[in-house]
């Protein structure tokens, strides 16, 4: 096993939800280097460039992974280095947050609209409403939420708003049925971002890969539960190793 992986983060809340995570996966395998990447901050919504900067700044021969907007990141990375990239997880991951073409299940355009539209008049409030939407069908909604925006850097209003339109624009299944490599797929039952359908919709899409459902956990279930999590991707690792 290729013993390096880097994880990229959702939007507006930075590396530290992914920070438990990192940790579990080390203490189950201690060859694993595990590296949390921030987002890029190019300064436009232009896919491309985005892509880019992480392609210049992220070590080659490396298994990626991400949680949500980084999980389509990782995607579109991994198809664009092709047998560079060892595999690749993602995480409460739509392959498109919008609906685009037949992909139903994803974010309703006119909700998406108007969380822009609140990101462009109160982008405090609107990362408040984020955390919120993040953590809501876990066991503790209001601790988990709390938890996600005390760890939330203090990004500009145009990088906010730069990261929303780029997760507005992806649609990852080019990318995801390009790529060759192993992928691991999880998904939450009670997501209030990503329908759970959407793990039925990408198994459709996508038959000879891995996708996971955790039926009792948010959006932010790498918060909720990362040692069941890191057991779910050191195992994944492992039996791509056998392979």
């Amino acid at each position: 096993m290729r013993d390096r992986l880097v994880l990229l983060p959702g939007w507006g809340l930075g590396v530290s939800p992914l920070e438990p995570l990192a940790a579990a996966l080390r203490g189950l395998d201690e060859r694993l280097t595990v590296e949390i990447e921030p987002l890029p901050q190019p300064g436009t919504a232009d896919l491309r460039q985005w892509l880019d900067e992480l392609d210049d700044s992220l070590p080659a021969d490396a298994w990626l992974g991400g949680w949500s907007l980084g999980g389509m990141l990782a995607a579109e990375l991994a198809a664009r280095r092709g047998e560079g990239c060892c595999g690749l997880l993602t995480l409460a991951s739509n392959a498109c947050f919008v609906p685009h073409g037949a992909w139903p299940h994803a974010m309703a355009a006119e909700d998406f609209v108007a969380f822009l539209a609140g990101c462009e008049q109160d982008p405090e409030l609107t990362l408040r409403r984020f955390s919120l939407l993040c953590s809501q069908g876990s066991a503790d909604p209001r601790g988990l939420s709390r938890q996600l925006k005390a760890g939330a850097p203090h990004a500009s209003p145009e990088a906010l708003l730069d990261g929303l339109r780029v997760l507005q624009a992806l649609d990852t299944r080019e990318a995801l049925q390009s790529y060759r490599g192993p992928q691991l797929h999880l998904f939450a039952g009670h997501d209030a971002l990503v329908p759970a359908e959407a793990a039925s919709d990408l198994l459709a899409l996508l038959p000879d890969v891995e996708v996971g459902l955790i039926e009792q956990a948010s959006h932010a279930f790498i918060l909720e539960n990362p040692h069941g999590v890191a057991a779910a991707i050191r195992a994944f690792l492992h039996e791509s190793d056998d392979d």
